[in-house]
């Protein structure tokens, strides 16, 4: 895409489609506002997964628009559309997000998701039981780290359940991931491996992503996982039931 763009028009002027997704669907959406899309997923039925964006600009903003003022702006767009607190899970990665909704909007802070970063960000991140309990003391319930920090190789190969995965649901934390499809493994192997670091010997060919789908829905039981292509997860989760 063209990040200086100035219109729509000229963002999607360039295609931010990877080569091997389809462009079905380029140029032919509609822009919505955070607040028009809270009134289609309110039509349609759906659950809503916000992501408060690391904001752009130096906050405070215009001198007087707080960090805790954007995080507070999006939950006011919800309680002013009459939306169930229930049917949204509020997401941020910052720690400092999550904190401020549980204090402050307790309805909607219940179920608000720590996207962790650490995983990948800090070279020096050990998960422990300590750190995932001092989440849960503080209200925190959700953590949302990269697929590849919840999965790993046993001595035999095979996929299994990480550290990770189990301490923080020792500490009784539930788990939501990212991003499944979001690796080319067409040409035998990811070739983009992010996602399957810990496992990426196990990951040989398209099929092998469901290996490792099982392993997060039946063994780490996460409650959801992000897929930039969702009739995969979808097929899977119809075939077992989920």
């Amino acid at each position: 895409a063209n990040p200086k763009a100035k219109t729509v028009e000229e963002y999607v002027s360039q295609v931010a489609t990877a080569a091997w997704r389809t462009d079905l669907y380029t140029e032919r959406g509609t822009l919505l506002s955070h607040a028009e899309s809270i009134e289609l997923f309110k039509q349609l039925g759906t659950g809503m997964t916000p992501e408060l964006k690391s904001p752009q600009v130096e906050m405070p903003f215009a001198g007087d628009y707080t960090q805790q003022d954007y995080a507070q702006q999006m939950i006011d767009e919800y309680k002013a559309s009459g939306v169930n607190p229930r049917r949204v899970w509020v997401q941020s990665f910052k720690l400092d997000d999550v904190l401020y909704w549980i204090e402050n909007e307790p309805g909607f802070g219940r179920q608000a998701v720590y996207l962790d970063s650490r995983p990948y960000r800090d070279n020096n991140f050990v998960p422990t039981l300590a750190d995932f309990e001092s989440l849960r003391d503080n209200g925190v319930k959700i953590v949302a780290p990269p697929m590849f920090a919840l999965l790993e190789l046993n001595h035999r190969g095979k996929i299994v359940p990480s550290d990770y995965a189990r301490l923080a649901k020792n500490a009784g934390l539930d788990i939501i991931t990212w991003t499944f499809e979001r690796t080319d493994l067409r040409g035998g192997g990811a070739s983009n491996p992010f996602y399957y670091r810990s496992i990426g010997s196990a990951i040989e060919k398209e099929s092998d992503k469901y290996l490792a789908l099982d392993v997060l829905a039946r063994k780490v039981k996460v409650l959801g996982i992000f897929s930039d292509w969702p009739a995969t997860v979808t097929y899977y989760a119809n075939c077992f039931g989920h």
